[in-house]
């Protein structure tokens, strides 16, 4: 049996643009059959009149008193002359109505009844000369009420664009001001990202995929008397990966997730932020159990002021307040999940952060080596390489990069494969990208007089030679004498990632960074401003090892670093002038022995030092195989794989003991 077809085709949908197109229409017809009755009507002059009068031409003369207007009815025989014969044809207008041939207009109205009275009683004529007033009531009643039909029509298509009818956004339009902008994720339409497409960040990735899971079975974890967690806050550097986990979280949760930044409820207008965040929570609760995303929440939440004298601040805080009370109050919403992600945890208000609001706060570090890898594998797979890549090579060219440094680094080497007409990417294009991104743009034609291109070489020469002899100075990857960005020269380095800092470690970085400046001094005896951006990493790290973690004899176990970050803009210091004198002190004693140490490193490998310089000068580019040729094989250098192998396999064994 056939299934029957139920599909009937669509009736058009009612418009009020129809009731405009019929008035318009009616309009229209009106005009053109006013019109056409006066079509074959055509204009005269008085003298014409008067030789019409004198010829015996006109029937009737009709004068408009109120238009100073005269129409000319013509008699049967004179229709029949040549002369009339524009006009004789008779026009297309209503039925039985009496239409003039000719029209003139008079000045004075005296004269001109003179005129044809006189030339009636000269010509001996039979013309019949009436009076009328003429009054169009429809176009009188349309002028009187056109202006209110246009205001009121402008009126309703203001109030429909405002209200939502005419298109546009809802934060756009005045009575929708208040609601909420959060975009409800579409799993069928939106680019849909899974937990696979998130690489590296375990722990960070457990605890969402775990929000999820209270969302779709919330009786596992309710029968035993738990509570699902109101929200969960992601906080960690930019780049590494906050915003994708969320995305991830959405693609994941067979539940409406909706979407926004923090700055969506900042508006102009006063109470829209408070408005927005009950319209937000009212439509999660609405499809609950959902999930509301808000990135860069410190737009709204933070810490509230004591001593507000501006008032700049209250709608914010008003805001949040709505938020507070949303999250946790009376009234609360159920089943309804907050993430939110922020780089600036530490300015967020108390409240906000208690246990009942956000109970997870979930911390998304800089990937280790082992993590880089695995981004590494994410982002190579859209990109056409032509050779097996050693990814656990490029995890090591790329300490202290994060997951979007890492995507950045293999859409750079793809830009760069083709800006060199290859057709595929290669190791090289990848080493480029990480100089690219690290040392920014090489400047080959960049103009250095020979003088300046020897100070620089000597200059990054001192660099490597300090850092080979130092153990716990950063081992050499790579020195250069091009000129890259702002730098004239470059030495790159392939850091130990190290959890804690020892002093002796810090003191080497210090003389390896100060190796550069000692070498103008033992080669030249002379100092440059070549050196700027040594001697800023060296007073940072000199004043950290002071001030902030407490390794100097002189100042003792103390720190005066906030790591609440609310002193940060105080107008005093946390420490007498005296104390002040000593930490300045002390920062320069610490930094002037560890240049005087590098001038003596220097001065006994001198020869070494020259002959780095001069393979500098003659290669630009030399790499770590050049300087084992000069200094031998280092003796501290260590296998970063190994040693993160290591750290995995006693990492599996703490687990399995735990089980």
């Amino acid at each position: 049996m056939a299934k029957e077809n139920n599909t009937s085709p669509k009736k058009p949908r009612f418009s009020s643009w129809w009731i405009y197109g019929i008035i318009a229409v009616l309009l229209i017809g009106f005009q053109f059959f006013n019109s056409s009755a006066l079509s074959s009507t055509k204009k005269t002059t008085t003298s014409e009149l008067q030789e019409y009068l004198r010829n015996g031409d006109v029937a009737k003369i009709l004068i408009v008193t109120n238009t100073r207007q005269a129409k000319v009815f013509l008699t049967p025989e004179a229709l029949a002359k040549d002369v009339h014969k524009e006009v004789a044809e008779k026009p297309f207008g209503i039925a039985g109505a009496e239409t003039p041939q000719y029209v003139l207009d008079y000045g004075d109205p005296q004269n001109f009844e003179n005129d044809i009275k006189k030339a009636k009683v000269e010509y001996s004529l039979d013309t019949v000369i009436d009076y009328t007033t003429e009054s169009n009531v429809f176009g009188e009643i349309l002028l009187s009420i056109l202006p209110f039909i246009l205001i009121i029509g402008i009126w309703i298509y203001l109030m429909r664009r405002m209200s939502g009818g005419g298109g546009g956004g809802a934060g756009g339009q005045i009575f929708n001001i208040g609601k909420s902008k959060a975009k409800l994720f579409d799993e069928k339409t939106d680019t849909r990202t899974s937990f696979k497409d998130v690489a590296g960040l375990e722990g960070a990735k457990e605890e969402v995929e775990e929000i999820v899971e209270f969302l779709r079975n919330p009786d596992k974890y309710t029968s035993l008397g738990g509570k699902i967690p109101k929200g969960a806050l992601l906080v960690g550097p930019p780049g590494t990966g906050k915003t994708l986990l969320a995305k991830a979280v959405a693609g994941e949760a067979k539940v409406p997730f909706f979407s926004l930044s923090g700055s969506d409820f900042v508006e102009m207008f006063v109470g829209v932020g408070a408005s927005r965040v009950r319209d937000l929570f009212k439509q999660a609760k609405d499809k609950s159990p959902a999930i509301i995303f808000i990135d860069e929440i410190d737009a709204i939440g933070r810490a509230r002021g004591k001593n507000n004298f501006t008032g700049s601040n209250d709608e914010r805080e008003n805001t949040l307040n709505q938020l507070l009370t949303e999250m946790d109050g009376f009234g609360t919403n159920t089943n309804v999940i907050v993430l939110a992600a922020t780089n600036r945890a530490d300015v967020l208000d108390k409240a906000l952060m208690r246990a009942g609001r956000f109970d997870r706060q979930i911390y998304v570090d800089l990937p280790d080596i082992r993590e880089r890898k695995e981004i590494f594998e994410v982002h190579l797979r859209p990109i056409k390489t032509a050779e097996t890549l050693d990814l656990d090579f490029l995890a090591k060219q790329t300490p202290g990069f994060s997951g979007a440094d890492i995507a950045n680094v293999c859409n750079e080497a793809a830009l760069i494969a083709a800006r060199k007409e290859k057709k595929a990417v290669t190791k090289q294009d990848f080493l480029d990208a990480v100089d690219r991104i690290v040392g920014g743009l090489e400047k080959k034609n960049k103009i250095i007089t020979p003088g300046e291109k020897e100070t620089i070489a000597y200059h990054e020469a001192g660099h490597a030679t300090v850092s080979w002899m130092l153990e716990h100075a950063a081992p050499l990857v790579k020195v250069t004498i091009v000129p890259r960005g702002q730098s004239l020269g470059a030495a790159w380095y392939l850091p130990e990632e190290r959890l804690i800092v020892r002093p002796d470690q810090m003191k080497d970085e210090m003389c390896a960074t100060l190796g550069g400046r000692a070498a103008e001094k033992v080669i030249f005896n002379k100092i440059s401003t070549g050196a700027l951006s040594d001697l800023e990493k060296v007073t940072k790290q000199a004043r950290a090892m002071v001030t902030i973690y407490g390794l100097n004899d002189k100042i003792g176990n103390l720190t005066y670093y906030d790591s609440s970050g609310q002193d940060s803009y105080g107008f005093s210091k946390p420490y007498s002038e005296e104390t002040a004198q000593t930490i300045d002190r002390e920062i320069s004693i610490l930094i002037e022995e560890q240049y005087q140490r590098a001038i003596e490193l220097l001065e006994n490998n001198k020869d070494k030092l020259t002959t780095l310089a001069q393979r500098l000068l003659e290669k630009e580019v030399i790499f770590k195989d050049d300087l084992e040729k000069i200094f031998g094989k280092r003796p501290f250098d260590k296998d970063i794989a190994e040693e993160a192998a290591k750290a995995e396999e006693t990492k599996n064994e703490i687990e399995s003991n735990q089980e």
